[in-house]
């Protein structure tokens, strides 16, 4: 089998959807509205779905990873949007040098991690 794909769309849940539809137009993503309980981010190529949806096991567990071109750059950008001033438990976690490559992390009003990083050697 070839596979031929074009894209990946994962789903997150929200614990408090409205919050974290507006954390979400806050990053950066352009907000599509699906359904009354579902909504569809995108920048570019890289989207996902939210749901009003909360498990608490499913959303603890949740990490995703989007590559960026340059991790410090998009730190810095991050600072500037003082998420963690706005959103009561966002946190959002310097650049970490590894041998693969760079990446700092953001935690959503809901506690989904988000790891932004780029890699030394693709």
């Amino acid at each position: 089998m070839e596979l031929k794909t074009l894209s990946i769309r994962p789903f997150i849940g929200a614990k408090d959807f409205e919050l974290s539809k507006s954390f979400y137009r806050d990053l950066g993503f352009e907000e599509v509205i699906l359904t009354p309980n579902m909504c569809l981010y995108k920048n570019g190529q890289v989207g996902f779905y939210l749901q009003d949806a909360y498990v608490q096991d499913w959303v603890d567990n949740t990490m995703i990873f989007i590559e960026v071109e340059n991790a410090n750059e998009f730190y810095d950008e991050l600072l500037g949007l003082n998420l963690t001033s706005k959103y009561e438990n966002v946190r959002l976690i310097p650049v970490r040098t590894e041998d693969w490559g760079r990446e700092c992390f953001l935690h959503d009003p809901s506690g989904i991690l988000w790891h932004f990083g780029e890699f030394f050697n693709k």
